[in-house]
């Protein structure tokens, strides 16, 4: 299944960073753009697994939204 987030980047002295707003405390960054892009991927996916395993069973909903 694809999912789209939207992500901030700013560019530092140190590269990149990057973050979602809609995932708080997801946040990477990376050497170049593309790095960081890379790194926020995996950090999502993290992410994720760790808000799964913490949601008890049978309190999960999944909803569509469209814009």
């Amino acid at each position: 299944m694809e999912v789209r987030y939207t992500v901030s980047l700013k560019q530092t002295d140190e590269g990149f960073s990057v973050w979602v707003p809609g995932l708080p405390g997801c946040a990477s960054q990376g050497q170049t753009e593309a790095e960081a892009l890379e790194n926020i991927q995996d950090a999502i996916r993290e992410y994720l697994v760790v808000v799964e395993e913490l949601a008890p069973e049978g309190e999960k909903r999944e909803v569509v939204v469209q814009r």
